[in-house]
Formats: structure tokens, C-alpha cells, sequence
């Protein structure tokens, strides 16, 4: 008896302990703070801001004036002395500075390109972010429902051992079939799968959600009524829809800002097309025709055989090519829009098929049909369908309510705006 007690005492000490350090190495969050999480410590993120940076240094490079040149010559040996270096008073030596000045408006010209650049690259973040936080929001919700279905298939699982456990020992006893034992266990084993293959899931899941807020601990989700009653809001029409979608999304507004970048180059290769012009002064000690010579430089490129030809015809083509791809973004986002709010009034309409009550219900009947089997009121044929449909129904009801929540995250994601905050 003490031996019993004993082990009793260690399984429940090391069952509190298991649930101490779980509980410790749990995160528990709301969608809000999951977000927040995901803003500080996501590293894609979190390079992106240093992408932006980079593109604004550009804009400051772009801004500079080029270096003036300066050339000093000295005379290595004069073969008349038989004299080395010989840069003193009757010796030789020149000084040169020329500076470049660019023509056209090639700086500004520059500058505006580096500008749509560093536009672009904020417009790229933006989207970055965009596709990130509904990685997020779908992993949030996916782990959620995934865990609330292992929930009811772990009580399950332990009344239905501690059916099979009173089922063996009543067959000890010869007071029912062989049979029946086997039937039952064959559904714990069933049982025992369709647990494996959920909790498989949730790892990949956890997984997922892990690595977009950069922590080791596990992902409670903790959901609270307000994060799911938005979604009871009005849905937009089509068109409102679309507009919202061409107002906010970030990679079609970038699409726009890349093809003022591209008009903004073709002005910049045809000003490159044009010559500097090269200005400059010189003086020489001794090598001219006077002594102490001062003199003024002026150069610049002819444009004969490089007009900067090829640079031109590739920045027109790149601005056609990415006028097509603007249209051709427009389109998809127009049926994305579209498909999003099929998907919403098709899973809404499967989700309000479904009386309130159902849940609910169905949860009374379950135990009442796992109690009255017990007592050897209902068959087992009976209990074992019911049992297995009770399931299949808990883990098909949170399968849908992830499906219609993941629809409307879907929905914000492909017009760039959350509409039911």
C-alpha cells in the first residue's frame, strides 16, 4: 500500500512539474500583441528598415558634386645638368587643376532617379510587411483551432481509455465479449492516429508562427470576443472593394512609382547622351614658351561614335515593359479581389448554415451517449459511430471557423486595408 501511494506521489509530482515547465515555456498572446511582437523582432523586417536606409544614402550620393583634379609634374632628371629632380628655380615642374561640370541637368536628373528609388524600396517594405502580418494572423488563428480540436480529442481519449480499462476488467470477468474490447481499442487506435496527424499539423504550424516573431517559446493564442466579432461587419461591394485595393496596396502603388523611376532614367541616359564640360588651369615653370606659364583649359567629349545609344533604346523598353506589368498587376488584383469576396460569402454562407445551438448540442449528446454506454444502455455499434462522428464533427467545425476568419484576413490582405478593425 505504501509502495502504491508512494508511486502515486512521484507521478503526481512529476505531472505537476511537466505542466510547470510547459506553462514557463509558453507564450501566451493576443492577435494585437502578436502583432506588436512580430513588428520588434521579425528580422526580415527588421532588414527591410536598413534597405530603406540604404536607398536614402543613395539619394545623398546623387546630390554630390564631382572631385576636382589635381596633376603635379616634376621633372625626374634633366640630362643637361646630369641633375635628378631638379624642380628648384631653373628646373622644372607644373601644376594642373580641372574641375567637371555636368551639362543638361544630369544632377538633378540623377537625383530624381535615386528618389523614385528610395520610394520604391519603401513601397517594397510595405508590401514585405503586408504579406508578413497575414503569415502571421493565419498562423495565429490556424494554431488556435488546431489546439482547441487536440483539446476535445485529449478528454476524449482519456474517457475512452477509462472506458477500455473498465471494459477489461469486466471481460476478466467474462461479462462481455471479446468483441466489444477489440472494437473499442481498434477506436482508441483510430483515435490515437487522427491525434498524431493534428499534432504533426500544429508543430509545422507553432513552427511557422515561431519563426515570424523570432522566439523559441510556444504560441498560446489567446483570442478575445473582439477579434472574432469584426468579422460579423458588412462586406464592401466589388468595385468599393477594388478602389480600396488600388488606394492601399503597396505593390501597385509601387508599380506606379516604377514607372517614374523609368521615365526618370530614359531623361537621365539621353542628358548622359550630352558631353561635360571640363574646365581647368595650368601652370608650368619652365617647359612653355615663357617662363612661369599660367594657362586656362577648357574640354569636353565629342559625341561622334558613343550618343549613349544602347542606354537610351534599354530605359525606353524597361518603361514599356513596365507599363505592361502595372496592367497586367491591375488585372490580378482585380480577380483577387473578387475571388476573396466568393470565398467570404461561400464560407459564410456554409458557416451560417449551421445552427448556433448545434455545437452545443451535440457536445450534451456525446456525453450523454459515452454515460449510457457505460451503463450499458445503447449498443456499441451505436456509441462507436456517434463517437467517431462526434469528432470528425468538432474537428470539421473549427477546420470551417478557421476557413471563414482566414477568408476575411485574406480579404485584407489583397486590398492592403483592414476594413473591420
Amino acid at each position: 500500500m505504501i509502495r502504491k501511494l508512494t508511486a502515486l506521489f512521484w507521478g503526481v509530482g512529476a505531472l505537476i512539474v511537466t505542466t510547470a515547465a510547459t506553462a514557463q515555456d509558453t507564450l501566451s498572446l493576443t492577435l494585437f500583441q502578436a502583432d506588436s511582437l512580430f513588428l520588434r523582432h521579425n528580422l526580415q523586417a527588421l532588414a527591410g528598415r536598413f534597405q530603406i536606409e540604404s536607398a536614402q544614402a543613395q539619394i545623398v550620393q546623387a546630390q554630390l558634386y564631382e572631385n576636382p583634379i589635381v596633376s603635379l609634374e616634376f621633372n625626374a632628371f634633366n640630362p643637361v645638368l646630369g641633375q635628378a629632380f631638379d624642380v628648384g628655380q631653373n628646373g622644372q615642374k607644373a601644376l594642373s587643376v580641372q574641375q567637371t561640370i555636368l551639362l543638361a541637368g544630369k544632377r538633378s536628373k540623377r537625383v530624381a532617379v535615386a528618389i523614385q528609388q528610395a520610394r520604391l524600396t519603401e513601397l517594397q517594405f510595405a508590401d514585405l510587411l503586408r504579406t508578413l502580418r497575414f503569415d502571421v494572423h493565419s498562423r495565429f488563428f490556424s494554431v488556435f483551432f488546431t489546439t482547441n480540436t487536440l483539446q476535445v480529442y485529449a478528454q476524449r481519449r482519456i474517457r475512452l481509455t477509462e472506458t477500455i480499462a473498465a471494459f477489461e476488467r469486466q471481460y476478466a470477468k467474462t461479462n462481455v465479449a471479446l468483441k466489444e474490447l477489440v472494437r473499442l481499442k481498434a477506436l482508441l487506435l483510430q483515435l490515437t492516429n487522427d491525434q498524431l496527424e493534428l499534432q504533426n499539423q500544429l508543430i509545422d504550424q507553432q513552427r511557422d508562427l515561431r519563426i515570424l516573431l523570432q522566439t523559441t517559446q510556444s504560441i498560446r493564442p489567446v483570442l478575445a470576443v473582439r477579434d472574432t466579432a469584426r468579422y460579423n461587419r458588412p462586406l464592401p461591394t466589388l468595385q468599393n472593394a477594388v478602389n480600396f485595393a488600388f488606394d492601399n496596396r503597396p505593390d501597385l502603388q509601387a508599380s506606379a512609382v516604377a514607372i517614374q523611376q523609368a521615365d526618370a532614367n530614359v531623361n537621365l541616359q539621353r542628358a548622359l547622351a550630352k558631353p561635360d564640360l571640363r574646365v581647368g588651369a595650368l601652370y608650368d615653370q619652365n617647359a612653355s614658351y615663357v617662363n612661369n606659364y599660367i594657362g586656362l583649359t577648357v574640354g569636353m567629349d565629342l559625341p561622334i561614335f558613343n550618343r549613349n545609344q544602347g542606354n537610351i533604346r534599354s530605359a525606353i523598353a524597361q518603361g514599356q515593359f513596365t507599363r505592361l506589368g502595372q496592367r497586367t498587376q491591375q488585372t490580378v488584383v482585380e480577380n483577387e479581389v473578387r475571388a476573396s469576396l466568393e470565398q467570404i460569402q461561400q464560407t459564410n454562407a456554409a458557416f451560417q448554415s449551421i445552427d448556433p445551438n448545434f455545437p452545443a448540442q451535440f457536445d450534451e449528446l456525446s456525453q450523454n451517449v459515452l454515460r449510457n454506454f457505460e451503463k450499458g444502455n445503447i449498443a456499441l455499434i451505436e456509441f462507436v459511430d456517434l463517437f467517431e462522428t462526434y469528432l470528425e464533427n468538432v474537428r470539421q467545425l473549427n477546420r470551417l471557423r478557421a476557413d471563414r476568419i482566414t477568408a476575411y484576413e485574406q480579404l485584407t490582405y489583397v486590398i492592403g486595408t483592414d476594413l473591420f478593425k
